[in-house]
């Protein structure tokens, strides 16, 4: 069963190599990260470290049975007071199983409870429905239609968490969190 870890520096090849092959999938539904991002990978991998240190931040990888391949992102950004934007993206291979909606309740069950958050912000492109479909299955609300960061026309969505009680945390296992 795939496992969800907290981002480590240890993860940068695998997590790098997850960025390279899914590339093209990744920009059929939002804005490819440009070259200068996998150029400059290994400081910024060691930035999100210091962001994760500093309680900013909270990264994570589904990390596949092998235990050396990276299936998928899901990423708690922007803290502050008591809330987090959910980011999230799952490798062209991963999708279809299942895997994003049991990694999202366990990160959500994790914001509630670990990270001792309140509420969760999350954001897709109006064509991105496998997005649409996790955050709906994991409780989140849709809010509005507007213009996303990049640019294109998205749905804002929002989850308020019950505390220390949200939700178990799914059939996906969380480690070294």
């Amino acid at each position: 069963m795939p496992e969800l870890q907290r981002l480590r520096a240890d993860h940068a090849p695998a997590l790098l190599a997850f960025e390279r092959e899914n590339r093209a999938w990744f920009a059929r539904t939002i804005s490819d990260r440009g070259d200068a991002y996998f150029a400059d990978f290994p400081a910024r991998h060691r930035a999100l470290l210091t962001y994760q240190d500093e309680g900013t931040d909270h990264f994570h990888v589904l990390v596949a049975d092998d235990a050396t391949t990276i299936l998928g992102r899901f990423n708690l950004m922007d803290i502050s007071d008591g809330q987090a934007e959910l980011g999230f993206r799952m490798a062209e291979s991963a999708t279809g199983r299942g895997l994003a909606t049991e990694a999202a309740r366990t990160v959500c069950h994790l914001a509630a409870t670990a990270y001792a958050l309140t509420s969760l912000r999350a954001q897709a492109n109006l064509d991105n429905l496998a997005s649409h479909t996790v955050l709906t299955r994991t409780g989140f609300t849709a809010t509005e239609q507007t213009v996303l960061r990049n640019g294109t026309a998205g749905r804002r969505y929002v989850k308020e968490l019950a505390g220390p009680e949200e939700g178990a945390a799914g059939a996906i296992g969380a480690a070294g969190l």
